[in-house]
């Protein structure tokens, strides 16, 4: 693990120009230590480039990102996709195979693994290939890799999408559970319940800009720009753009 600080972490001027588009545009952002914080706003308003961001995995085009001040990425962070990539191997070894890419050994390794499966209620599945596991069960076994890295930044795209209602609540709990734990966690999504009762901030971007960000009641209840106002009350354009 990481012994960097990490806090806060700290976007100015944010850019980040994608196939001749800017997806984001002058980001001013902070996401301090034990923040929830709830990235909201229509399909192509760069929602998901904002969070690979903030996660090092896009390159901005301008401005600065920092940790602590620190323009160094550190390790003590981890992100889990809308869509899982998982390997063909096993669930546990899904999960092992991320320890070891992060410097954990061997029996450490095994028990980490078997633990963070358990707390996903996947225990009874730790030999199953992960690609025959069901769209909910893959999700969870993402965030059990994610949650076994004991991570002090989690970042999650869209982590309840193309889910049925029953699994989109068990991975709710398993969020609310890492975050509990003492993991700041930072996440898009498109279910307005899920952001209503998981975050303490919102930030809303629209067009590639951050244009709110206010506490979670403020924000739906009055919100300040007319443009989160029209997003609320459905008036806001889907397009097709990145999201």
């Amino acid at each position: 693990m990481d012994e960097r600080p990490m806090f806060p972490v700290v976007a100015r001027g944010l850019r980040v120009r994608l196939g001749g588009h800017d997806a984001l545009q002058d980001i001013d952002l902070q996401v301090a230590s034990g923040d929830r914080l709830v990235i909201l706003g229509a399909n192509g308003a760069g929602k998901s480039v904002l969070l690979r961001a903030l996660h090092g995995l896009v390159q901005p085009t301008a401005g600065t990102l920092t940790w602590a001040g620190d323009s160094r990425r550190p390790r003590s962070q981890a992100m889990v996709f809308q869509r899982p990539v998982l390997l063909r191997r096993s669930a546990r070894a899904n999960v092992e195979y991320a320890l070891g890419v992060n410097g954990i050994d061997g029996d450490d390794r095994y028990w980490r693994a078997l633990e963070a499966l358990e707390h996903v209620g996947l225990q009874a599945l730790a030999d199953r290939p992960a690609r025959v596991l069901s769209g909910g069960e893959q999700q969870r076994l993402a965030l059990a890799r994610a949650w076994a890295l004991r991570p002090r930044l989690l970042y999650l795209d869209e982590p309840t999408a193309s889910l049925d209602p029953a699994a989109a609540t068990e991975v709710e709990r398993i969020v609310g559970e890492i975050q509990a734990a003492g993991t700041t966690v930072v996440m898009t999504t498109h279910n307005l319940g899920l952001a209503r009762r998981f975050a303490k901030d919102i930030a809303f971007l629209a067009e590639g800009r951050l244009v709110e960000r206010n506490a979670v009641d403020l924000f739906f209840n009055a919100p300040a720009t007319e443009e989160a106002r029209r997003f609320l009350q459905g008036e806001l354009p889907w397009p097709s753009a990145v999201s």
